[in-house]
């Protein structure tokens, strides 16, 4: 990777040993009666390396010794992005090496015992990492959006008295090869710009946030472990099939049981198999939110491993029992036509950027079924597996997507960036595969697909997933048009994004229908595919007002939603099977002079407040789930006649 104002260490970086990092399975850490959790969330010492390569720590060995030591540290929250923390502009825009270090007691017992496992995790860090532990380097990985991890027993076991020193080393410069792709432009001129300058350019509309963005933490498994599980779920009249594959680590010989519970827990299903396919009477389906009276239910596969030694290791994992299949004019999920009126999010908000945030997290859920949404698709990269969780119980539907946003120069269709693409695509589907509010793949974000590459790269990037996965379709969202786009012919759903009246013909509101109505017929046309309207919206400076609407008031943001909601009426009683407003809430971007502090595409405001137009969606999508869906009988429709006088009154 290309580093600014330096060699290409992380070149050479690459040559150094790695110390048994896990690369198999990817199970989220949980604690049970054979395994535990240790959280190392809170403050670590921090130093951003400011030296005019960024090269100093690597240099001078930082790792080798305590960070402290080696020169000035200031406090870092972990998890969270390092840009807004302090009042320092230049660690906001900082691009380039910051270094994390904290020293951990490790429980004795965990020490003591050479039969456990002990595993640093990382929920993700943006964008490459290194990690030592006292000093030994133990892992690296590139991409700023999945975990990674590694079993340091052996090395904290090597001196028992020394507390367990974690050094972690971040670096968010990106190149045309990472994903998402940027470049790094260096500033010759000294009339106008002092020695050394330089800019990281992007190719996305969001701020390109750093740091440690989702817990730390240790865990512990026996020797012989659950490394991975699969499942794979189907149903047959009134019989669930959950079809399971468990691999196991460090024993020759194995014995399992596996259990499938209910809510209740009591036993459905079990096995003595290590692969086979549990058969569940009477089965209680996963369902979407208000497309069912009892919506993301959930069962339990339980999995008891022992090994020659008679040690055992158990792992509980979260099953919902649902199909998703692709017609080529609607989307089913058991069966049923399912439409996405939903929403498209950031893992973004105020001081913290993009790291985990429990009560962030449960308003945004709070807020996203207050509106009626039962859908998001996770643009522009995958968000915390903590989030899917939350999908699956609350049965909100994901479309879940990688980071490959920009891709807009022809060089970031070379092999170099195929090959990490298509890492990344292994990491994705190896985390969420089991995720049940998961029914599709987006390998991409309207990426510059009318170049000649692009046939060739998507071709390849998505016969991989599905051979990765072949039960969810596979997707990518586009903005190009429909004749020159090469990767469509691949997909399984075709997702458009446009901005009519706004991007395009900006305050004419009536090129609105006779532009979105061409945009489905020419798609729809060409491919007869299903169609998700998979971005639409405007800017809506919160507070402003004109009338007649003008742009940037939230007069005008209704608007532009009314119209295209006119449209999707008339299509989706044909081959529209959803709609994905751009965006629940506005969002940090880069300054730029089409920027006012972020994007005020939101429904709600960065604080999540609502706009008029989150009124008008509410009222929008609880009348959709009345039409599409089930209502569960405790729900009465929630946008009352006031709330819908109040809103059409004010707006219209």
């Amino acid at each position: 990777m290309f580093l600014p104002g330096g060699p290409g260490v992380l070149g050479a970086l690459c040559l150094c040993a790695v110390f048994n990092t896990v690369d198999s399975g990817m199970l989220f850490p949980q604690e049970s009666s054979s395994r535990e959790v240790k959280e190392l969330n809170g403050l670590w010492d921090f130093r951003a390396d400011k030296s005019p390569n960024r090269n100093q720590g690597f240099e001078r060995a930082w790792y080798k010794s305590r960070l402290a030591e080696t020169g000035p540290v200031i406090d870092m929250p972990v998890p969270a992005s390092y840009n807004d923390i302090t009042q320092d502009p230049s660690l906001r825009d900082f691009t380039g090496w910051v270094w994390y270090e904290r020293e951990v007691v490790v429980p004795a017992r965990w020490v003591a015992d050479e039969g456990t496992r002990v595993v640093l995790r990382v929920g993700s860090a943006h964008y490459y990492s290194i990690v030592w532990v006292n000093g030994v380097k133990v892992t690296e990985h590139e991409g700023g959006h999945l975990p990674f991890e590694a079993e340091i027993g052996s090395l904290i076991r090597k001196d028992p008295t020394t507390p367990c020193r974690i050094t972690i080393a971040v670096n968010n410069t990106l190149t045309l090869k990472t994903l998402p792709p940027g470049t790094i432009q260096y500033m010759s001129d000294r009339t106008k710009y002092p020695d050394g300058f330089f800019v990281q350019n992007i190719y996305f509309d969001f701020f390109n946030y750093a740091g440690i963005h989702r817990p730390v933490l240790l865990y512990t498994t026996p020797k012989a472990y659950v490394d991975d599980i699969t499942v794979v779920t189907d149903f047959l009249d009134n019989t669930g099939l959950v079809k399971y594959t468990v691999s196991v680590q460090g024993a020759t010989t194995a014995t399992l049981k596996v259990t499938l519970m209910d809510k209740d827990r009591h036993c459905v299903a079990s096995s003595s198999d290590q692969s086979g396919v549990l058969k569940v009477v009477d089965v209680k389906l996963w369902w979407p939110y208000l497309m069912h009276e009892n919506p993301g239910y959930l069962y339990s596969l339980e999995v008891r491993q022992s090994d020659e030694r008679s040690t055992q290791d158990v792992y509980t994992l979260p099953v919902g029992i649902r199909t998703v299949n692709v017609t080529s004019t609607q989307f089913l999920i058991n069966n049923k036509p399912f439409y996405f009126h939903g929403v498209n999010k950031h893992e973004d908000s105020d001081i913290r950027g993009k790291g985990l945030d429990w009560p962030l997290i449960v308003k945004d859920f709070n807020l996203m079924k207050w509106l009626g949404a039962n859908s998001f698709r996770t643009s522009h990269y995958p968000y915390a597996e903590e989030i899917l969780q939350m999908c699956d119980r609350h049965g909100i539907v994901v479309i879940d997507e990688c980071p490959g946003v920009g891709i807009k120069d022809i060089r970031s269709f070379g092999n170099a960036s195929l090959t990490h693409h298509l890492a990344v695509m292994d990491e994705l589907v190896r985390r969420d595969k089991n995720h049940p509010s998961v029914v599709m793949w987006s390998v991409a974000n309207e990426p510059a697909a009318e170049m000649p590459p692009a046939e060739y790269y998507f071709k390849t990037l998505i016969k991989h997933t599905k051979g990765l996965d072949p039960t969810r379709p596979v997707t990518y969202i586009t903005d190009s048009n429909y004749a020159r786009d090469k990767g469509a012919p691949y997909v399984d759903v075709i997702c458009v994004n446009s901005y009519f009246s706004w991007y395009h013909d900006p305050g004419h509101l009536e090129v609105i229908p006779i532009q979105l109505n061409t945009q489905f017929e020419n798609w729809y046309g060409k491919y007869h595919k299903p169609i998700i309207q998979s971005e639409y919206g405007a800017d809506a400076v919160p507070g402003l007002h004109s009338d007649p609407p003008m742009m940037f008031t939230e007069e005008y943001q209704n608007v532009v939603l009314q119209k295209y909601h006119d449209v999707f009426d008339q299509k989706r009683k044909q081959y529209v099977i959803g709609e994905l407003i751009w965006n629940f809430a506005d969002f940090m971007t880069a300054q730029g002079i089409t920027r006012v502090v972020g994007n005020k595409k939101g429904v709600f405001t960065r604080q999540r407040q609502p706009k008029a137009a989150a009124f008008i969606l509410k009222e929008r999508y609880w009348r959709l789930a009345n039409e599409t869906g089930i209502l569960p009988p405790w729900t009465k429709y929630p946008c009352s006649q006031r709330t819908f006088t109040y809103a059409h009154t004010l707006f219209l």
